[in-house]
């Protein structure tokens, strides 16, 4: 089977708005109790490639997800395109000096992790980022593919979510790495982001908008209360729209400065940020007075939703002030 590389320099996940800001948090809550405790938290080069299995996945791929990428390597001992891919895979692991930990999944002994993650075939490599899986590649494939592909991992970790990796020490003892830290007590706000996660699952945008607004009355600046607020009532908005008629009222009406609104939105929610974007900018270009004003709103509204440490977010306000002034 021919490789699949996934590009990830166009999505959008929606859902892991929450789980970026858990990510950065649980990362600076773990550098923090390491250095608390006299820990450099320093890792060797060899516990850079783990072995993982159904009962640590938990705690191997999940929970140390929230400090470095996680690639999966799912192989087995019969697949001769995997004795071919493993090998390349460890040597970048320890090539990439931390920015990423390789754990190998044998899937004859861990059949349901293979069900889990819908492999039909192997060599199958996935990664795990701040508890998000993203397929990466299946089948064999070139080492300047792969590489290209840990390099959109390492990208998108860093800038969405704040991981920068472990630090590599090549005297660290191998299996020295520290214990997870165990987690803070609750916050002030977490009952009610809770809640308001559990409705965006169940579907209920407006209780997720409320819940939202209730820790934004109280702490108008809280980070993930802002950005949650941002996804549930972009999704309240696109909500039952026929996607198709809206692309045609878009595209039959260039100067219907609400069509172009509504289409901008469909567009991030599809993943197409950039053209999302540049709609946007573009009818800030051919609009002034109140039109202009609600576009340039809309515009930061999505913003938030990309995020600021985003670089699309960064060249779109540019682009913006060039529109504006």
């Amino acid at each position: 089977m021919q490789p699949r590389n996934m590009s990830m320099s166009g999505v959008v996940d929606l859902a892991a708005v929450k789980a970026a800001q858990e990510a950065k948090a649980k990362a600076e809550q773990t550098r923090a109790e390491t250095a608390r405790h006299g820990g450099g938290g320093a890792v060797s080069p060899a516990d850079l490639v783990i072995d993982v299995d159904e009962a640590g996945f938990e705690r191997d791929v999940i929970q140390r997800s929230a400090e470095v990428p996680v690639v999966l390597d799912f192989w087995a001992e019969w697949c001769q395109p995997c004795k071919q891919l493993s090998p390349v895979l460890e040597r970048l692991a320890v090539e990439y000096d931390g920015r990423i930990l390789l754990a190998k999944i044998d899937v004859d002994a861990n059949q349901m992790l293979m069900q889990q993650f819908g492999i039909q075939g192997i060599p199958a490599v996935f990664a795990v980022v701040a508890g998000q899986a993203l397929p990466l590649f299946q089948g064999a494939a070139a080492e300047d593919q792969i590489r290209e592909t840990l390099d959109q991992l390492v990208q998108v970790a860093e800038q969405r979510f704040g991981l920068t990796g472990l630090t590599v020490d090549p005297d660290a003892v191998p299996g020295g790495a520290p214990e997870a830290v165990a987690e803070e007590p609750a916050g002030p706000y977490d009952a009610l982001l809770n809640a308001a996660a559990d409705a965006l699952d169940a579907g209920d945008l407006a209780g997720a908008v409320q819940a939202y607004r209730n820790v934004l009355a109280d702490d108008p600046a809280h980070p993930e209360a802002r950005l949650g607020l941002s996804q549930a009532e972009l999704l309240q908005r696109v909500q039952g729209l026929d996607p198709q008629q809206v692309r045609r009222d878009a595209a039959d009406k260039p100067a219907d400065v609400q069509a172009q609104i509504v289409a901008a939105d469909l567009d991030l929610v599809g993943g197409h940020v950039e053209d999302a974007f540049g709609r946007l900018i573009d009818t800030v270009r051919r609009t002034a007075g109140d039109d202009r004003d609600a576009v340039r709103l809309r515009l930061l509204e999505l913003f938030e939703v990309v995020g600021g440490e985003d670089p699309r977010v960064a060249a779109a306000r540019r682009a913006l002030a060039r529109a504006l002034f």
